[in-house]
């Protein structure tokens, strides 16, 4: 018994090394329907069991891997070679079976017995050969008969790498071609199926709950440094690109028609006349202090004084009359202002610019940065609260969606075709690295490991043309020779 492994026999139980050790592309198995492990150092075959010894027969998975990457062979592959080994066996025996019948009917027949010698004699010459082609025919799809270098011989093996390409390159053309992916996605009704589950009691929680463990977990691996920097990145370079001297403009003339802005004139006048009311004495004592030294004590006073009494005037007078001048002239101001804003050359540079100064200020980029920390923990907040006001809404949206989907054929319509160019997209971009995903895997089995995994999972039908074969050909045999003694009688 000769280990397919690391090459070492066993002779009463021992083993002997033979030199060279374990060849490349061993399966690390060996010959015998039970087995155990090889005596042999470092060798994972497995050795014949004696017969009813009791012991299990079947090879583990590590035992019977493989050393070519991608070919496994498990349990179930070791008991279909089980079932292929039967079928061979029973094969076999109906072709001993037939070259002793052969045997005896052509003994038969020379001894002088009946007619009948003769056709048993043609039908199983027939089977004989019929088994005889039959086993040669499947025996060269897995390796040479006899080892024999006969041309076409051991097929799987030598062209399993053309086998490869060809069945990558017939999955891309059968199965992975746009019409049959969006064939296939049309039929399946994709769209409703999604739309009937989304309005399913318990279905929209259950989104909610996966998408809010998503947003957490998205927050999680995030850097809040790494995403201030982009957040402040970002904002600052749309700042910086947006023109806001025009909207600004544009908006302050669209306030003042409208008299938007009385309110705030309003307020200031009351705020005005308020604070000159409550400074009464402070307003004096400033204005007394900018007169000339030269000038009597009280005079200065009296000069406050008269000052006092015109700004309450003025400031009274603006905040009791509508249509006082000074109104008026805010409301020119203001117009043109806006006017400017949007057509001036001048004014528009040095809004932009004040713009500039002031987006490169360390306090805004601050408040620009720290956004992110607020945002961040709103979200996650809302996103662990099960009665918040996100997760309520994410439930709604998500069950008023999939109650739409469920019966508007207009809205189905669409999701599909999303789904079908989706699909389409992927296949016809990566249609060449999917095929090739296969071609290469083949291409990288050890050939024999490839042939023995194919034969573990196909050989014992393959056994069945042998026997067919052989009946077959009995049958064809029969016929020949009846039909031979019909015409020559």
């Amino acid at each position: 018994m000769t280990c397919r492994g690391c090459g070492c026999c066993w002779t009463g139980g021992a083993a002997r090394i033979r030199r060279g050790g374990r060849r490349p592309g061993c399966a690390g198995s060996c010959w015998g329907e039970r087995r155990r492990p090889c005596p042999a150092r470092d060798c994972g075959a497995r050795r014949p069991l004696a017969r009813g010894s009791g012991q299990t027969g079947g090879v583990s998975d590590e035992a019977f891997s493989g050393t070519g990457p991608g070919v496994r062979f498990t349990a179930a592959d070791e008991q279909k070679r089980r079932g292929v080994r039967r079928m061979k066996t029973i094969a076999t025996g109906l072709l001993a079976f037939a070259t002793l019948v052969f045997a005896l009917s052509t003994w038969a027949k020379a001894a002088g017995a009946g007619p009948w010698a003769g056709y048993l004699a043609a039908a199983a010459e027939a089977g004989m050969v019929g088994a005889l082609a039959d086993w040669f025919a499947v025996t060269a799809l897995f390796r040479r008969p006899f080892g024999l270098p006969i041309p076409h011989t051991a097929i799987i093996p030598t062209k399993k790498d053309a086998f490869g390409r060809t069945l990558g390159e017939f999955v891309g053309e059968n199965f992975l071609a746009g019409h049959v992916v969006r064939g296939r996605l049309a039929a399946l009704g994709i769209a409703r199926r999604l739309g009937e589950w989304l309005a399913a009691p318990g279905s929209a929680e259950r989104v909610t709950k996966e998408a809010s463990a998503a947003l957490r977990g998205v927050l999680a691996v995030l850097r809040d440094e790494d995403v201030q920097a982009v957040v402040g990145e970002a904002v600052t370079r749309r700042a910086a690109a947006t023109s806001v001297a025009e909207p600004m403009g544009r908006m302050l003339g669209k306030v003042v028609a409208d008299g938007g802005h009385h309110g705030v004139v309003d307020l200031v006048a009351v705020r005005a006349h308020g604070w000159l009311t409550a400074n009464h004495e402070e307003v004096v004592r400033r204005v007394s202090q900018k007169t000339p030294g030269w000038t009597p004590k009280f005079i200065d006073h009296q000069v406050g004084e008269r000052v006092y009494k015109e700004l309450m005037r003025f400031v009274t007078d603006i905040r009791d009359d509508p249509n006082h001048p000074a109104r008026g002239a805010i409301d020119n101001f203001l117009a043109d202002f806006a006017t400017e804003l949007q057509t001036d050359p001048e004014t528009i540079a040095r809004v932009e610019r004040a713009k500039a100064d002031l987006l490169a200020r360390p306090e805004v980029q601050e408040l620009i940065a720290s956004t992110w920390a607020a945002v961040r923990t709103l979200v996650l907040n809302a996103a662990e609260d099960e009665d918040s006001e996100l997760r309520r809404r994410i439930r709604e949206g998500v069950r008023s969606f999939g109650a739409r989907l469920a019966i508007e054929p207009k809205l189905q319509a669409k999701v599909d075709g999303w789904l079908q160019d989706a699909a389409q997209y992927l296949v016809d971009t990566y249609r060449t690295e999917i095929t090739s995903l296969i071609s290469e895997t083949v291409a990288s089995w050890d050939a024999d490991d490839a042939s023995r995994k194919i034969e573990a999972n196909v050989g014992r039908d393959l056994q069945f043309i042998r026997i067919n074969g052989t009946v077959v050909g009995a049958m064809a045999g029969l016929l020949i020779h009846t039909a031979a003694v019909a015409l020559g009688g």
